[in-house]
């Protein structure tokens, strides 16, 4: 198949501390990190920043941003949808907002190696795990969400649900390394792959129009090779647009650049490095002087909206920095290759087994000053 593709590959330049200061310069005492100045908090975009901080070696702050989540957590072991200076403005409880802080904390581990950080975090990322594999049907698909009345909402989001797969698995793999069994959280994770996988009506397809649907299931592991591949390419024109990035939606002339970004960590997932560096060069002219990056852009008119500079954002082009260039240990994360056996590199087997936390300067206390 045929893929319209720029020819320009030149490098283009990221500075990845420019980028972490405009993260931690959003970043509050209390280690929230909203998603702009005077914006509201989403537990979510939240650990994607502190994912961000972590590949810019920014771990202290990172580390306070899981702090936040610590001591924000509802009693169920949810979080609420978004919050405003510490008030909460949507009181959705989210199935896939609780589970992601696994995805966040594994992949701070991954960098870190410290598994006193896996230990102090264990409580909080268990409950979160446990609200969302609360809210799975017999068929496998996960509910989106609790409303603010407590009431289950049934409909099942493939994104969200996509996301949750991601969760389990970074959080049977923490699991594991903690000595901990969690065969629910296994069945649960079997379960809902094979809803992905082989079941699409079980979930909402009015957001198929949306390229999250497209490549979350290949992101997220649940389709795999040959399966991915394909899915990739049936759905390219209709989402990508060759030198200005990834339609959030595929009938709007709108690209975004977070979907650009996890588009790039799919397409390296699967070993598709080149496309994944075609598409990272589409989207690093469009930024800001403080390293903040366009949330979108409209085409072919060039009209960046909105113009608000999101922390997440610019967390997205560093995770897709990192899976390209291998900064961090992390940067394969979300590499189907490094999930292939249980996501847990050799090295961190023997830490697990019996290694100090001594070891490493940067462990997490909660006195760090």
């Amino acid at each position: 198949m045929e893929l319209p593709l720029s020819q320009g590959l030149a490098q283009s330049p990221v500075d990845v501390d420019v980028i972490a200061d405009f993260i931690a310069g959003l970043q509050k005492p209390n280690g929230e990190i909203p998603w702009s100045l005077g914006g509201k908090t989403d537990p979510w975009d939240h650990v994607e920043s502190a994912m961000g901080l972590s590949v810019a070696g920014r771990l202290r702050e990172a580390e306070n941003a899981y702090r936040w989540m610590m001591t924000t957590q509802l009693s169920d072991g949810s979080w609420w949808s978004a919050t405003r200076d510490g008030v909460p403005e949507d009181k959705t409880r989210d199935s896939n907002v609780s589970s992601y802080i696994a995805v966040g904390v594994y992949h701070h581990f991954l960098i870190t190696r410290e598994l006193r950080f896996l230990r102090r975090l264990w409580p909080t990322l268990e409950a979160g795990i446990d609200y969302a594999v609360a809210l799975q049907a017999d068929t496998g698909e996960i509910a989106w969400a609790r409303n603010s009345e407590g009431i289950v909402d049934r409909m099942a989001l493939l994104t969200g649900s996509s996301s949750v797969y991601m969760s389990l698995k970074c959080a049977l793999a923490i699991a594991s390394l903690l000595g901990k069994r969690r065969s629910d959280w296994e069945s649960a994770k079997k379960k809902l792959g094979e809803a992905i996988r082989y079941r699409p009506s079980l979930f909402n397809m009015m957001k198929a129009r949306y390229s999250m649907d497209w490549y979350y299931p290949i992101l997220c592991g649940a389709v795999t090779g040959a399966d991915a591949r394909t899915r990739i390419d049936r759905s390219w024109e209709k989402f990508v647009v060759p030198d200005w990035g990834v339609k959030c939606v595929c009938d709007r002339p709108w690209v975004t650049t977070a979907e650009a970004c996890e588009l790039i960590l799919t397409l390296v997932a699967v070993g598709e490095y080149e496309r994944a560096a075609i598409v990272f060069n589409w989207i690093c002219d469009k930024k800001y002087d403080d390293g903040a990056y366009w949330m979108g852009v409209t085409f072919p008119d060039g009209v960046i909206w909105p113009e608000e500079r999101t922390s997440w954002t610019a967390a997205a082009v560093l995770l897709a920095h990192d899976a390209l260039h291998d900064i961090t240990p992390a940067g394969r994360l979300f590499s189907h290759s490094f999930w292939n056996g249980n996501g847990i590199p050799r090295e961190c087997k023997r830490i697990s087994f019996g290694a100090s936390d001594r070891r490493n300067p940067s462990a997490f206390h909660t006195n760090r000053g």
